[in-house]
């Protein structure tokens, strides 16, 4: 199914989530063959790359995994189409401005109702596609728009947008998977939940976890962290990587359903149940 991952880091890190990995599950093995798309924030703004074709044999991610982009927070997807038909305004991450910064958010699962129940809901945010996940995306967008309505143009407090975005969270959690990623380009905000995993040539039944987590801080090694598909340049930093499915073996923490995390320059700030 859709396949989720994330960085946060102190300093902007050499990030190359590549063919290997994120381009099998985007169509060489896995059934991830409805798009992909990645984004890097940098301070207020965010580089935002996707497309509606399978990542396996796209030039456009070896472009990237050439590249070496350095951020402090990456997000990335590679989706399994079941809400909206392969396209490029139904592929993850999403984007919009709010507070004159760049939000993205990215999910994995399936929300049930979400377009029935908010049908003719004034949004200022307005879907572009027709998933349930971007429709997600503009009520969270919605609620948050009183905290971040400052004239200080300043960042709003951490707790009023962690209150914000767990309430969401365990409101979307009654509808299906929830396992979410959003980041207004200074906090990183995860939503872990429960999601289909691929076994026996069929699906599951939802089933925590939804996300895992390491902590580059507490197993550092070396000047990088490595594994099939994935490399990141730690350095004297701290670092905290998100994944759907654990990228290697050792290190990594199942997070239980319902948990929200926050992250921000690498470091846990906030971990509470929804």
């Amino acid at each position: 199914m859709c396949e989720l991952f994330a960085m946060s880091s102190r300093v902007p890190s050499a990030l190359s989530y590549s063919l290997n990995e994120f381009a099998t599950h985007g169509g060489l093995t896995y059934g991830n063959k409805s798009g992909w798309g990645i984004a890097y924030f940098s301070d207020r703004e965010a580089l935002l790359v996707k497309e509606p074709e399978p990542a396996h044999n796209s030039p456009w991610v070896k472009f990237i995994a050439e590249q070496e982009l350095k951020s402090r927070c990456v997000i990335a997807h590679v989706r399994h189409a079941t809400v909206g038909e392969p396209s490029l305004q139904n592929t993850h991450p999403f984007r919009r401005e709010l507070g004159g910064n760049v939000h993205v958010f990215a999910h994995n699962g399936t929300l049930a109702g979400l377009h029935q129940d908010f049908a003719g809901t004034p949004l200022r945010h307005e879907p572009i596609g027709a998933t349930d996940s971007e429709l997600a995306f503009c009520l969270l967008m919605e609620r948050l728009r009183a905290v971040w309505n400052r004239a200080d143009g300043e960042y709003p407090p951490l707790e009023e947008r962690l209150a914000v975005f767990s309430a969401f969270a365990g409101e979307m959690a009654q509808r299906g998977s929830a396992n979410f990623l959003y980041s207004d380009g200074d906090v990183l905000f995860a939503h872990a939940h429960k999601r289909i995993y691929e076994e026996n040539g069929g699906y599951s039944t939802p089933r925590a976890p939804g996300l895992s987590v390491r902590n580059c801080v507490a197993c550092q090694e070396g000047p990088e962290f490595a594994c099939t598909g994935l490399k990141v340049g730690l350095g004297d930093q701290q670092t905290v990587l998100l994944a759907s499915v654990p990228l290697g073996e050792v290190g990594w923490e199942p997070l239980p359903e319902g948990t929200v995390l926050a992250l921000r320059g690498g470091l846990e700030v906030a971990r509470q149940a929804t």
